[in-house]
């Protein structure tokens, strides 16, 4: 199960309702598409660049090194990105 911003936060049902009653309110219905979009468009970046990274690493590594080795190299970059 993938974690969310909102799982993380243990934001369910009304609290969420309230939060994005808030946005509306702050940002008005028509920026609302553009900010989406713009949301959209970091994450796109940040998976892209995170992939270009795991390619990177799995490409520079020697093959000596066992695939243990690997996974927590690459939690440790998970981990240092959150």
């Amino acid at each position: 199960m993938p974690i969310t911003i909102a799982s993380i936060m243990n934001l369910m049902g009304p609290d969420m309702m309230v939060i994005l009653l808030i946005v509306l309110l702050l940002f008005g219905a028509k920026k609302l598409p553009e900010l989406a979009r713009g949301m959209g468009r970091a994450v796109k970046e940040f998976s892209a660049a995170r992939d270009e990274i795991e390619k990177g690493l799995s490409q520079s590594v020697p093959s000596g090194i066992a695939p243990a080795k690997l996974l927590d190299i690459k939690s440790e970059l998970l981990s240092g990105q959150s």
